[in-house]
């Protein structure tokens, strides 16, 4: 095998364990959403699955690995670069970006939620003037 054929494996499967990486961070996202558990670990996975998001757009939209894949002489359209269906690699955009609002709204609802219960809106009928 060549040196080449062994470097763009190398770099398929780079690619692909970030990828599980990243949606095991978008998995947690969601789970913590749903199970109303905003922490360190949840903030952890957004600065992940935000880093990486940062990355695609920075990159016009397109995984920085692909055109390395490409020069390594893998020619298989847009998504060269990754060990999963072709359909399901070019779609990854289509299913991610739903996903990430979904994930921004669960926990933006954990926010407010949490600072209620802590007090940090004021309600208008409960106030009771301090005695002293």
């Amino acid at each position: 095998m060549g040196k080449r054929r062994v470097a763009l494996r190398a770099v398929k499967a780079f690619h692909t364990g970030a990828w599980f990486s990243i949606e095991a961070c978008m998995v947690y996202l969601l789970y913590a959403g749903f199970r109303r558990k905003t922490d360190r670990r949840a903030a952890l996975a957004a600065a992940v699955v935000g880093g990486e998001t940062l990355v695609f757009v920075g990159n016009g939209f397109r995984c920085p690995l692909t055109p390395l894949a490409q020069r390594l002489g893998d020619t298989h359209g847009s998504v060269t670069d990754i060990y999963l269906p072709r359909w399901f690699a070019h779609n990854l955009p289509a299913i991610h970006v739903p996903l990430i609002v979904l994930a921004v709204a669960l926990h933006r609802r954990n926010f407010r939620e949490n600072r209620f219960k802590r007090g940090g809106y004021p309600t208008v009928s409960t106030h009771q003037p301090r005695t002293r």
